[in-house]
């Protein structure tokens, strides 16, 4: 097929090499260069860059606006293909591809529509997380399913490790529902069961609230890693929080209260301690937790807090 496709993280390579192994790829929409890094240097979506690898033609859109749906339409693709491209198609664009779009969204739908369904499921603690292929609608994620597959996550791994497994898992059924349309033979179903949302994580979303049980702190954290970041609070000092694991051998500690053992600093919570290995102050780099803790000088930081 004339497939055109959309997409913008590394999540959305392994869909992107999968397709253009066996079908036309007649362009890819992503998002424009972003500044990265301490020097905001602009720099190509990896989608873009993985475009470019593959010798295929590249839009580059902030939005998918009438500019945009000219350049797309004159591909003339039969289909349309989104992965996280990180913004809405709407019409005309919805309808310009001969079998309009599809989709791979990263939950098994109508649970967690929206931009952060693997956060969200995981913040939420969920251990089996999944992927459908829909077809693209006006609503949001409400179009009906082509196919859907769940995954067994492992119990520690974080948002960005949790994607990239369903990425490429992902990948494989995209390409099964995009052979399905070429040949006439898929079948798209309803969607049916109780609909959850996964809005965009903020900043806020990162705060662990150590009177929580141990079990949810430790979903927060996986959910919010690598972004928007796990953080507490010391006295006035934010503090990003980057392993935190099950304490072995740890006394019992009211919640927030911190104990520095020789390898961790074990932190009270509505259950039991947790343990905090990698840490990254507030204007500083990333360091081991037991060396900030002992090098700190303010005595106000002696307890952990939302």
């Amino acid at each position: 097929m004339r497939i055109v496709f959309a997409g913008t993280p590394a999540a959305a390579i392994p869909t992107l090499r999968l397709l253009a192994a066996e079908h036309e790829i007649v362009g890819v929409v992503t998002r424009p260069d972003a500044p990265l890094g301490r020097k905001r240097v602009l720099t190509p979506s990896a989608v873009a860059q993985a475009a470019e690898e593959l010798g295929l033609p590249v839009i580059k859109a902030a939005r998918l606006d009438e500019e945009a749906t000219g350049k797309i339409a004159a591909l003339r693709p039969q289909l349309g293909v989104i992965v996280a491209y990180g913004g809405l198609v709407r019409e005309p664009l919805l309808s310009t591809p001969d079998a309009g779009w599809i989709n791979l969204h990263f939950s098994t739908l109508p649970a967690w529509r929206g931009a952060a369904p693997v956060q969200r499921a995981l913040i939420a603690g969920e251990t089996s997380l999944g992927a459908s292929v829909f077809q693209l609608v006006a609503a949001l994620d409400a179009g009906d399913v082509y196919a859907t597959r769940t995954v067994d996550i492992p119990a520690d791994a974080t948002a960005d490790a949790a994607l990239e497994i369903l990425a490429e898992d992902g990948a494989g059924l995209t390409l099964q529902v995009v052979t399905e349309i070429a040949a006439g033979t898929a079948v798209g179903v309803p969607q049916q069961g109780e609909v959850t949302l996964a809005p965009k994580l903020a900043l806020d979303d990162g705060a662990l609230d150590w009177t929580e049980p141990a079990v949810s702190i430790i979903a927060r954290y996986r959910g919010v890693t690598p972004e928007p970041g796990a953080h507490t609070m010391f006295g006035d000092l934010r503090v990003k929080v980057l392993a935190l694991s099950e304490a072995t051998d740890a006394d019992p500690l009211e919640p927030g209260e911190v104990a520095a053992t020789r390898t961790a600093l074990h932190i009270g919570t509505g259950s039991r301690p947790l343990a905090i290995t990698r840490v990254q102050p507030a204007g500083k780099g990333a360091m081991n937790a037991v060396d900030w803790w002992r090098g700190r000088r303010d005595d106000d930081t002696k307890q952990a807090g939302a």
